[in-house]
């Protein structure tokens, strides 16, 4: 049986003005789908003279967000405006109001995700956010769903576009950080204040949406190790090519032991692995289990239209639950486990050291390294007139026995400067 949902959106950007265009403009083609009819009741938006992509109608525009919620018409509530506040008590109240929520804000679920969880379950109602991670790419509910009954392993992420233009940039065009940022700035794939994407801080807030997702125990941005790419050098880049690696950023979150771990950080990537081929802006999720082996998700991770198609798909979804009439589980039940420290984890690094070209400064170096529990197990050395560039990839040690192999540098006379430090996934070399 058709019906008619009331939808009202907080927020009318790059991601809820194409959405109020699918919505009209596809509303043939979804309710034949669907047999549902959407209606764009109340819009909430900062400015009401500003021109909008989409037809206005009376009323419909407002600069009060609560009016959205109250609303009486409005059946499912569309968060797309980002950040922590008013969104989060706007979402809240939404949920206690027993209206379905739908969002986007992926900083707001990371930081807030248990207590609008357990609203929106004690009231009977959907919170989906499946554009919060991915963008476009379906990777919520397939984890939250199809995976559920998978004892998941690892998961390692390619989730800010931003970075990974400019990482790309500067293994294919040669370019620098600076030039590769100004590019992305350029092509609107980055922000004028790209703080949050570059320093790692976007990408970990989706990695504990993705980890507590998959391991059923809730991890909060706290929890997640973050390390930006602001010193990724262009030279580093090159020596990883050298030896066949990909210099990427990575959200990596697995299981150790009976805990879980989940970091964000630069990593050299084997070129043979199915992230080392993601390019540009694109994101993807690596899944590993033991009865899936491995998946891959991939697709555009921003924009407005990719985003708006997950938005979209979670309204429809929504919709369809609350016509049946049932109560609304939650996607997935949390429970307590340990988050284990980054310091614990078993990790390699590649660290290039800029030394005086001298006998016996590779011993001082081997030593620092066996000193602090720490196995090299490959070395190169490049000549500059009375210095040298000497680059070491260790074997597997406790991050925390590689940070202090290299602290003992600074002790080293011979040791000029640690030039940069990447820790390399995979066992290549």
């Amino acid at each position: 049986m058709e019906r008619t949902i009331g939808i009202g959106l907080l927020g009318a950007g790059t991601v809820g003005g194409t959405l109020v265009r699918r919505l009209v403009g596809e509303s043939e083609a979804i309710a034949s789908k669907t047999g549902l009819t959407f209606d764009v009741r109340k819009v909430g938006v900062r400015d009401l003279s500003r021109p909008r992509e989409f037809d206005v109608t009376e009323g419909m525009l407002t600069t009060e967000p609560t009016e959205v919620v109250d609303d009486p018409s409005v059946d499912i509530v569309v968060e797309v405006m980002g950040g922590l506040e008013p969104a989060g008590d706007l979402i809240l109240a939404a949920l206690e109001a027993g209206k379905p929520v739908i969002t986007a804000n992926k900083e707001l679920i990371a930081a807030r995700g248990p207590e609008l969880i357990a609203a929106a379950e004690r009231k009977g109602v959907p919170l989906l956010f499946e554009a919060a991670v991915g963008g476009g790419i379906p990777i919520i509910r397939p984890l939250s769903e199809t995976l559920a009954g998978e004892h998941l392993e690892r998961i390692l992420g390619i989730v800010n576009g931003t970075t990974n233009y400019i990482l790309s940039q500067m293994t294919e065009a040669g370019v620098t950080y600076e030039e590769a940022l100004a590019e992305a700035k350029a092509l609107g794939y980055a922000e004028p204040d790209p703080t949050a994407d570059v320093s790692g801080a976007d990408a970990a807030s989706k990695a504990a949406i993705l980890a507590s997702l998959a391991f059923g125990t809730w991890v909060g941005p706290s929890d997640v190790y973050t390390e930006g790419i602001e010193a990724v050098d262009a030279m580093d880049i090159a020596f990883g090519a050298d030896f066949g690696y990909v210099v990427k950023l990575i959200g990596t979150a697995e299981r150790i032991g009976s805990g879980v771990n989940v970091r964000v950080h630069p990593a050299m990537v084997p070129v043979e692995h199915p992230l080392a081929g993601i390019r540009g802006a694109t994101n993807a999720v690596f899944i590993e289990g033991p009865s899936i082996d491995s998946l891959l998700f991939s697709g555009p991770g921003a924009g407005g239209e990719p985003t708006a198609t997950a938005v979209l798909g979670d309204v429809i979804d929504a919709a369809r639950e609350t016509l049946a009439g049932a109560q609304v589980a939650p996607r997935i039940r949390f429970s307590a486990a340990d988050v284990v420290p980054f310091e614990q984890v078993p990790t390699r690094w590649y660290v290039r050291l800029l030394v005086d070209d001298k006998p016996g400064v590779l011993a001082k170096i081997a030593g620092a390294f066996g000193e602090a529990g720490v196995s090299i197990r490959s070395v190169w050395q490049e000549g500059v007139d009375s210095e040298a560039a000497l680059i070491i990839v260790t074997h597997h040690a406790a991050e925390a026995s590689q940070r202090r192999a290299v602290e003992a540098f600074e002790s080293i006379p011979d040791v000029i400067e640690v030039a940069s430090v990447i820790r390399v996934l995979g066992d290549r070399v």
